[in-house]
């Protein structure tokens, strides 16, 4: 016997139908079915979230010493948050501690590890001018060691996202990590429009946290703003209403609406009460909602996708549907992932419910309700 969920809207990861039922049994979704009726108090049911960018959480921050049982703590703390399927993201490091996270991703996925859909590397390949809370010491050329390491990675994980600038890696690389199965994303970069549309043309389908730490839009030369915004590539936002304001948030989805997602870009106070930690041995400060170097320069965010989705909804005012769609088949899509971030038959019952105000609710992994 299965359980039915009703009294909320339904989004599918495409449509929201505020008559619908969600139906599942043996922690999947099913077309039909009938057994115990759960009634949820208005809302808004939602496949789980899906987050591509998250470099901690429970405390912990990805790096060098990140162990299997690490990122279980960090996708279980991500889950309670509403994101039941993310790529957990080491920043800028050394090519043990990259070597290290691959291999607790590749045990990861002989765990079968709920709610890891693989990894993303943001950097060491990036440009210093851009180079944001990551260390300089540590941005480096793209060499060819590095390249068999992350083909490596990306042929033994079930997804693996890259993020580079084209002015540390080349579109032979670039190229040779897409052949892999490498999502390549654009990240972290001064460069110029038409390197980035080289970049586009050699494989990479994505930018990273759109309009941060990249070359802006200017009116004789677009940057990588420009190309993200004219490209039919995926583009990651921090929809928090600090790293990019609502206003400029609305004109990019006027000129791209079509493959923004969101991300949250957290660290390790996810989940916690935590006002500050460390990243590299470097004090990181949280306050009123930014985290940031004592420089004040930003270090990720204190956000999560629930949170962001209220952003794009309620300062931006995308339709709900799109909201929705940008934290759940969007992102899955950028992976081309199809058993995440959807509510089809057939998929795993992994959703979430927010209240009318679209604050989380509840969360089920696999049916079983978890927070």
């Amino acid at each position: 016997m299965g359980t039915t969920f009703t009294g909320a809207a339904v989004f599918d990861g495409t449509s929201l139908d505020p008559d619908a039922e969600l139906y599942i049994a043996g922690g999947i979704v099913m077309d039909s079915g009938a057994g115990e009726t759960v009634r949820l108090d208005g809302g808004y049911i939602l496949p789980g979230l899906v987050d591509l960018q998250v470099n901690g959480g429970d405390g912990l921050m990805v790096c060098g010493q990140t162990k299997v049982a690490d990122l279980h703590r960090i996708c279980d703390a991500q889950a309670r948050l509403g994101s039941t399927g993310i790529l957990p993201t080491l920043i800028t490091d050394t090519a043990e501690a990259t070597d290290a996270v691959i291999r607790a991703g590749i045990q990861a996925v002989q765990q079968n590890l709920p709610g890891f859909l693989g990894l993303h590397l943001e950097g060491p390949h990036l440009d210093p001018r851009r180079k944001g809370a990551h260390d300089p010491a540590l941005i480096r050329q793209m060499t060819d060691a590095d390249l068999n390491r992350l083909c490596d990675a990306a042929r033994q994980l079930p997804s693996l996202m890259v993020t580079l600038a084209p002015e540390n890696a080349s579109s032979k690389q670039i190229a040779a990590l897409a052949s892999a199965g490498a999502v390549v994303s654009l990240g972290h970069t001064d460069c110029r429009m038409e390197t980035a549309g080289r970049s586009f043309a050699a494989g990479a389908t994505c930018v990273t946290h759109l309009f941060n730490a990249m070359s802006q839009l200017g009116n004789r030369e677009p940057g990588l703003v420009g190309a993200a915004l004219s490209a039919p590539v995926f583009a990651g936002l921090i929809a928090d209403g600090i790293h990019v304001l609502p206003e400029v948030i609305r004109i990019a989805i006027s000129a791209k609406p079509e493959g923004v997602f969101l991300v949250s870009d957290c660290m390790a106070a996810a989940g916690t009460d935590a006002t500050e930690f460390l990243l590299g041995g470097r004090r990181i400060l949280r306050r009123d909602g930014r985290l940031t170097l004592e420089d004040g320069t930003l270090a990720g965010a204190d956000l999560s996708l629930p949170q962001a989705i209220r952003v794009m909804a309620h300062q931006v005012g995308v339709p709900l549907y799109r909201a929705f769609a940008m934290a759940t088949s969007i992102p899955a899509s950028c992976l081309n992932r199809h058993d995440v971030g959807r509510l089809q038959p057939g998929s795993r019952a992994d959703f979430i419910h927010l209240d009318s105000g679209l604050a989380l609710r509840g969360v089920w992994r696999g049916g079983q309700r978890i927070h």
